[in-house]
């Protein structure tokens, strides 16, 4: 009889033991890590990017006397989308001039297959110019990047963007 409680005592330790080991962490503050994504996650928010419907577009904001840095975000997205192999297709580009300059021939070839619009600032979050902005096919502002990103890790962003989501 005294086996038998014994077996019966610990068949229920352990059935409990994750829940109280669970609610104790919880209470202690314990978080399960860091989120997976590099990019930073935006409140979804409505872009008049109707011509992109569909797809997804990483947008960039920058005058038409290209610099340095804007020559480097614009090659960043071109080997981004590059990198996705079949999936590159369902991604576009977008270059927003911020004034009314006309971009310099080597940073046209910067940005080779980008398209150029002259639409303003669409109230995107933060310095526009700073970052490079994803937008869903929806339409949707969904995630920015930081200003000097890692390629490597936007790739991985990306990717697991395009496994997981069926529009676009």
């Amino acid at each position: 009889m005294r086996l038998l409680r014994n077996k019966l005592l610990w068949v229920a330790a352990v059935c409990v033991a994750p829940l109280v080991l669970g609610t104790a962490a919880y209470m202690l503050g314990w978080s399960p890590g860091a989120p997976s994504n590099y990019g930073e996650l935006i409140a979804p928010r409505m872009t008049p990017l109707d011509k992109f419907r569909g797809k997804w577009v990483l947008v960039t904001f920058d005058a038409g006397a290209c610099d340095a840095y804007c020559e480097r975000k614009l090659y960043v997205m071109r080997q981004v989308r590059r990198a996705q192999g079949k999936d590159m297709d369902r991604i576009e580009r977008l270059w927003v001039l911020t004034d009314a300059a006309k971009p310099r021939a080597d940073a046209l070839v910067a940005s080779e297959g980008t398209q150029i619009s002259r639409n303003g600032h669409f109230g995107f979050p933060g310095n526009a110019s700073d970052h490079i902005y994803l937008v869903d096919p929806l339409g949707n502002l969904m995630m920015r990047f930081p200003r000097d990103p890692d390629p490597s890790r936007m790739i991985k962003d990306l990717q697991r963007l395009m496994k997981y989501s069926r529009f676009g």
